[in-house]
């Protein structure tokens, strides 16, 4: 994966006027479109589809700045098909008009080429099983939220604070399969989904596809399939947060496991004001 990531990098410098195709590159070096640009927005911290922007952009601002002549060609190298689509590009990296760099010669905001390293150190301990379970109905009440990387949601916090004790005991009385207890569910997250973008977040418990479901709960369905679990316990939810990214970082790469699509569940075992033990459950399927 570390190996792929850097030929994608290569590739994008390399095609500056041409669209990449994501998916033919991922089939051509074994894996899939979904767990590349998820694997590239863990590990470089902003989706792929940014950094290809900023790359581009970072290029179109060098050759201004050293005086190229004409706006539209450096548009059209870089992948423009008109002055006003690359001059609105140019700006939301850089702050400034593309004219304004090609007579002043800045300012710029560049964006490095990334390179990817396996870091072989092994911080960070990963407790993880393997399980395969059939369908799974995640059932419960949902909403939308903006993706945070950090730190506590308060949209998530407001929308579990909003339901009456009665409803999280009624939740808990209702699951009756793995995996057991109250589940956070995250679901709809694109591949490389930027920060701030909205996903659905599902406070529930998972049921038997036998078993009915309630008419006023909400339904997300998990596909059949191996998943990764990974044990966390400490600081919340610093801990889980750092488990998340290390999934990516040591776990992903020296693994024969690939993402699959479908949601990510935390299964609390215990949880108070400031930790919490629990399970991070990841769809995955064989590379």
């Amino acid at each position: 994966m570390i190996h792929t990531l850097n030929a994608l990098v290569d590739l994008v410098d390399r095609d500056l006027g041409e669209t990449i195709d994501v998916a033919a590159f991922a089939r051509r070096h074994g894996t899939t479109e979904y767990h590349l640009r998820r694997m590239f927005s863990a590990l470089a911290r902003m989706p792929l589809s940014e950094y290809v922007r900023r790359r581009r952009m970072t290029l179109a601002g060098a050759e201004l700045a050293r005086g190229a002549p004409n706006l539209l060609d450096v548009a059209v190298q870089h992948g423009y098909g008109s002055a006003e689509t690359f001059g609105r590009a140019f700006r939301s990296v850089h702050g400034t008009a593309p004219a304004d760099v090609r007579r002043h010669g800045g300012p710029l905001s560049t964006q490095p080429m990334l390179r990817f390293r396996l870091s072989v150190e092994g911080s960070t301990p990963m407790d993880v099983t393997i399980t395969h379970r059939p369908e799974l109905v995640l059932v419960g009440h949902a909403t939308q939220v903006p993706l945070l990387h950090e730190g506590v949601n308060p949209q998530i916090q407001e929308h579990i604070a909003s339901m009456p004790p009665q409803e999280h005991t009624r939740l808990k009385e209702l699951g009756d399969t793995d995996p057991t207890g109250i589940l956070a569910v995250t679901a709809e997250v694109q591949p490389d989904a930027p920060e701030g973008s909205l996903l659905t977040y599902l406070h529930g418990v998972a049921l038997a596809t036998t078993t009915p479901v309630p008419e006023d709960l909400d339904v997300i369905r998990a596909d059949a399939g191996s998943w990764a679990v990974f044990g966390s316990r400490g600081p919340f939810p610093e801990t889980l947060q750092q488990l998340w990214a290390a999934t990516a970082t040591d776990w992903f790469p020296s693994n024969p496991w690939r993402l699959r699509p479908g949601p990510s569940i935390v299964r609390y075992l215990e949880l108070t004001e400031t930790s919490a033990t629990c399970e991070l459950w990841l769809p995955v399927e064989q590379s």
